[in-house]
């Protein structure tokens, strides 16, 4: 087994469980103290909700999208749902017919 770096950058240093077992307090308090402000998620969110539209729409297949924004082709098909539903995804229909 290969031993070497993670292919993504981790966003924490420590669980909320280890942090609360270093300050003596419960995992929640941690969550709660180290939440993103849910402004800056949601923007994140919609940008990659963005980004995956606009790859689909010049045509790249879920698994390029995926290694684009590392993540799986679960989660490619999620955000296509939800770009979708936003109207950022041109349909194939309606590519086929213009």
């Amino acid at each position: 087994m290969s031993q070497g770096k993670a292919e993504t950058v981790a966003r924490r240093a420590v669980t909320a469980r280890e942090g609360a077992a270093q300050l003596g307090v419960t995992p929640r308090t941690v969550r709660r103290l180290k939440a993103e402000a849910r402004d800056d998620f949601e923007t994140r969110a919609r940008e990659r909700r963005v980004r995956a539209a606009q790859m689909r729409n010049a045509g790249a297949s879920y698994k390029q999208i995926g290694e684009a924004l590392s993540c799986t082709t679960g989660a490619v098909g999620a955000l296509l749902h939800l770009a979708r539903r936003e109207g950022l995804l041109i349909e194939q229909a309606v590519k086929r017919a213009g």
